[in-house]
């Protein structure tokens, strides 16, 4: 449960989360795990060139069936993936059925693949107890044809052509399409759909929830009993069964008509086999005449043999076609209820139905509320919420064993021999059956290592087991190789990411322990001693001469250095990379921070945590001598003040890349302050740092912090930079002319706008300039992005950087923040700073606008889209605008964890820096209204009780009509009465969360250095500091 003011209160989803902890109810077993794209995948690629793009494309998809997983519109499915459920639409415009997002594949696009949609993941609980997601569905024929020409004419200088470029939209002639999921119990599910036409005419729509199997018995590894199955039993309901899910039943409810005659909307239950159609697509033989994309056929060509007559199969679908007198009116909408079921009920209670719904919405709202119980403004909350929303909606179902995807399926022929030396050759231990954090629900369905572990923060501020189950799994024996080497992404496994995993397990114990009050030492210890070997791989494969200083590779940096990173050097050489360096030792302080944890509890990881140490020291010392000699090139550049990688042809012959770049920053990571009282208790670690501190003082001052001073509270820093080399990189980070935006750290200087830097190696140059935004060059498929753009993640770690040495240096340590501003603050408030401007991507501003939208008139203003948010991969330099994949709710899903740190003091984009004590007006006011209101400020949706003829989403005034546009309507207090000990135990729990933000107030009232100290979170202390 979520402690606050020391205080223990379990809302209903905390209840759910517990149980299904302690296996009392299984409430994950359903949830968002279908993927919004599952052909063009490395698993579905079954080519001889590894052109997964072209041998799995998207026209292929409706009719031909899917080998490792599903895909579909909000897709609901068992841990699994054998049963799903998700929906299909048609306008009657449209040449198939819209069952499927669509976008372009990486050929097709001019900056690689792009979803060319507009959907929005509104509301998800960590158990799916309620989840909603938007859709928004053109009434006039999506431009397919429009979207793929568009981008094909357009070059890697132009932007890219999006679907709200495209006019479809226009004149508001499009479905807001509502799509709800709802839990009765662990097993019982709810869906509702709303679909508001929002043009000015009347227009059909045709809605078809799906629900089938996936196709698990045409490769030859089941025997035919196994074989899964839905019928009709009665006009409104299906059964379905499978041998490891037990009976199922479809129910479906009569919609509300929505023509003159005022009759019922009756579905039709439509039948077929999840089963390739060879004939349409290879001029083959159909087995059986009831194929994958039969519905298409049956609905849209008015194909009536398309479906099986005899209403059974392993696909299933309820065709309900609103389209009586030309369809919905304007401003009205059309609705469907439907659930799936273990009990068999020949009607629907439609109250009761709704109740659910609208119960399990404002139990989400109670959690979300207690997670971040400061005040903030609504936009921010909003911001956050949906963050967190996307972080759930993006948890997909990933299937891949080797051997079969390699060797093939005894019932299908041999794959093509050439396949198997394409990639992942040497990963043939995987077999991968789980759900997993995707970085993007339809770009990146996909694992990406270093993404999850970014993953993992926001997600252990909301369900903790989740989050250590991610990062657990990565060193299991099924995914980590033999050899220490956590996979990359299915494109390539044996890529190189850059080493966060140890940082994330951390953090996410920390969390736990400070958000929850439980300390699970045991997943600490099992993924520690899994990192073991992981950094034994990284020493082993990546320190080329054993000397400490670190190749590594492209690290998740795609296109950030002269020369493509991943490939031998045209010069000859080996590249000797700043970051690589910095991450490693990024790395050995993040496994002593482990180890000293573990130390409390088991003195054995003293030890450990002396190696560590050590071996910090010696990258440190390696990062300016390689050797010891002071003649020697370092990486440190003094008269630039900057890290920069470095080529090395062996011995003396090095030459420095000057290119001012994350590279040079991400050293600044490598930070790590030791609590005098914790050392203390730990006297074998205590006599080797103290011996390093006697004897090896001049290797540890030649290049870091002396740990012969002690800093704030008695404090040892470890770091790769000293105090001086700290100022210097953070003037140049803090320049708005160089890399600090007005939304946070770019990933290149904009210094090299006009100052590019180039060499020319044989008659070939090579070059890097300052591009704000998109890619300009093919490099890394033309979708690498890290010359100018802002990225989350990397930033995140830089905040968290600048609060370890605010820990250190104190108040007293002041930087010009910007640089050339003349305003001085600590680097507390830079950290702060920072995350603001963060923030301000995807805040409002006092102009009504948010960055990210690029100024567009309808993303910023129209009542229907100005507060539903895409979550970007990378942001502009410049401007701010969003950029790469829209629903990367993975890293960039960290700016719910900046409102949860600071949002309480984040100005308005554009508003003038203002000193905390001259907004405690702001705050008495927030926090007055915050006391007054209690719970009912947090959720404005309000039901009553109705008849059951009220069925009709429009014609209940008790629905929450925020989403057509109006303001909410109070109606009365909510449905049922919670009893008197409930009610007790919720009222104690308002006041001590009142308590808690009085305290907070008060501290950012005063300007408290205290705002800063965040030690609990980062670094081992002893327990109960």
């Amino acid at each position: 449960m979520v402690k606050i003011d020391h205080h223990e209160y379990l809302t209903e989803e905390e209840k759910r989360l517990k149980e299904d902890r302690e296996r009392e109810a299984y409430w994950k077993k359903w949830g968002p795990y279908v993927a919004e794209r599952q052909w063009a995948t490395v698993r579905e690629d079954y080519s001889p060139d590894g052109d997964a793009w072209s041998h799995f494309p998207h026209e292929h998809a409706r009719s031909r069936a899917f080998r490792w997983g599903e895909d579909g519109i909000a897709g609901v499915s068992d841990t699994h993936g054998f049963q799903n459920i998700a929906f299909a639409f048609w306008n009657e415009e449209d040449n198939f059925l819209k069952e499927r997002l669509f976008g372009l594949s990486n050929p097709q696009g001019n900056h690689g693949e792009s979803i060319k949609e507009a959907h929005f993941h509104l509301d998800n609980t960590p158990t799916h107890s309620y989840m909603k997601l938007l859709y928004k569905y053109p009434q006039r024929k999506f431009p397919y044809e429009d979207l793929i020409k568009e981008n094909a004419r357009r070059g890697k200088q132009d932007r890219e052509y999006q679907i709200v470029d495209t006019g479809i939209f226009d004149d508001d002639r499009y479905w807001d399409i509502n799509i709800e999921v709802a839990k009765e119990t662990d097993e019982e599910l709810l869906f509702r759909v709303t679909a508001w036409n929002r043009g000015p005419e009347p227009a059909p729509l045709h809605i078809i929830p799906h629900v089938w199997f996936r196709n698990t018995w045409a490769w030859g590894h089941e025997t035919p009993d196994k074989k899964p199955g839905i019928h009709q039993v009665s006009e409104t309901v299906a059964a379905s069964k499978h041998h490891k899910l037990g009976e199922r039943y479809f129910q479906l409810s009569p919609s509300p008509g929505v023509g003159p005659s005022g009759q019922d909307v009756l579905p039709e239950l439509i039948f077929t086999e999840n089963d390739t159609n060879y004939e349409k697509l290879y001029k083959g033989k159909n087995e059986q005449p009831y194929v994958k994309d039969a519905f298409h056929r049956y609905i849209v060509d008015k194909e009536k043999n398309a479906i099986n007559p005899k209403r059974a199969g392993t696909k299933s679908a309820a065709w309900f076609a609103f389209n009586e007198g030309g369809g919905v009116a304007p401003g009205e909408c059309a609705v469907v209820r439907f659930r799936l079921s273990k009990k068999y009920e020949d009607y629907m209670d439609e109250e009761l139905f709704d109740d659910i719904i609208d119960k399990r919405r404002e139990e989400a709202d109670d959690f979300y509320y207690r997670i971040s119980p400061l005040p903030m403004s609504e936009d921010l909350r909003n911001i956050q919420r949906q963050a967190f929303a996307g972080m759930m909606w993006t948890k997909q179902y990933y299937h891949f064993i080797w051997d079969q995807w390699a060797n093939g399926d005894p019932s299908q022929p041999p794959p093509p021999p050439e396949r198997k030396a394409i990639r992942n050759t040497n990963w043939k231990h995987m077999h991968l059956d789980d759900i997993l954090s995707m970085p993007d629900s339809w770009e990146y369905p996909f694992f990406a290592a270093w993404d999850s572990a970014f993953h993992c923060i926001p997600l252990a501020m909301i369900d903790p087991d989740f989050a250590k189950k991610q990062l657990d799994l990565f060193t299991r024996e099924w995914y980590m190789h033999p050899n220490g080497q956590l996979p990359a992404y299915e494109w390539n496994f044996g890529d190189v990411n850059p080493p966060v995993h140890a940082w994330a397990t951390f953090r996410t114990f920390k969390i736990e322990r400070k958000l929850y009050g439980r300390q699970d030492l045991d997943f600490l210890e099992r993924v520690f001693q899994k990192l073991l070997l992981n950094f034994t791989w990284w020493v082993n494969r990546k320190d080329f001469d054993g000397k400490n200083v670190f190749e590594g590779g492209f690290l998740g940096l795609d296109n950030i250095g002269l020369f493509n990173r991943s490939e031998p050097l045209p010069t000859g050489g080996v590249l000797e990379q700043a970051d690589s360096t910095g991450w490693m030792a990024f790395y050995c302080l993040c496994m002593l921070n482990i180890a000293l944890e573990l130390a409390k509890h088991r003195r054995i990881y003293e030890d450990i945590a002396s190696k560590f140490f050590e071996h910090f020291i010696l990258i440190s010392d390696a990062m300016t001598y390689k050797s010891g000699s002071k003649e020697e090139k370092s990486l440190w550049n003094e008269e630039d003040g900057f890290y920069y990688d470095a080529i090395s042809w062996g011995g003396p012959w090095t030459q420095q890349l000057p290119i001012r770049s994350l590279v040079g920053l991400i050293p600044l990571y490598a930070t790590l302050t030791l609590e005098p009282e914790l050392i203390n208790k730990l006297p074998s670690f205590k006599k080797r740092v103290d011996w390093f501190i006697a004897n090896r003082h001049d290797v540890a001052e030649r290049n870091m912090a002396s740990i012969r001073k002690r800093g704030k509270d008695n404090r040892i820093l470890l770091s790769l930079v000293s105090k001086d080399r700290l100022e210097k990189i953070l003037k140049r980070m803090l320049d708005e002319d160089e890399f600090f935006s007005d939304h946070g750290i770019r990933s290149l200087s904009k210094f090299h706008e006009k100052h590019p830097y180039s060499m020319d190696v044989n008659g070939q140059e090579f070059k890097v300039s300052y591009v704000p935004g998109d890619s300009d060059s093919g490099l890394f498929g033309g979708n690498s992005n890290w010359r100018g753009p802002i990225w989350i993640c990397v930033n995140f770690l830089l905040v968290e950087s600048l609060q370890r040495f605010y820990m250190f240096y104190g108040p007293t340590f002041e930087v010009e923040c910007p640089t050339g501003s003349g305003e001085m603050m600590h680097l507390g408030r830079v950290s702060e700073e920072i995350q603001h401007r963060l923030q301000h991507l995807m805040a409002r501003g006092d102009d009504g606008r948010r960055a990210i939208n690029d100024g567009n008139e309808l993303l910023d203003f129209d009542p229907y889209w100005k507060d539903n948010l895409w979550f970007y991969e990378f942001f502009d330099g410049d401007s701010g605008r969003g950029l790469g994949a829209t629903h990367q709710c993975g890293w960039t899903g960290l700016i719910a964890r900046m409102i949860h740190d600071t949002g309480l003091s984040c100005r308005l984009p554009q508003t003038p820096k203002t000193p905390s004590t001259g907004m405690a007006h702001y705050f008495d006011d927030t926090f007055t209204r915050h006391v007054a209101q209690g719970r009912a400020d947090k959720s404005p949706h309000q039901t009553m009780r109705r008849s059951s003829t009220a069925r009709s989403i429009g014609a209940r005034s008790d629905f929450d009509a925020s989403v057509n546009g109006d303001a909410p309507i109070s109606v009365g207090p909510s449905v049922g009465t919670e009893n008197a000990e409930r009610e007790r135990e919720r009222q104690e729990a308002d006041l001590h969360t009142a308590n808690y933000v009085s305290e907070q107030l008060e501290r950012v009232r005063s300007n408290s250095s205290a705002d800063f100290e965040t030690g609990d979170e980062f670094e081992a202390q002893l327990d109960g500091q």
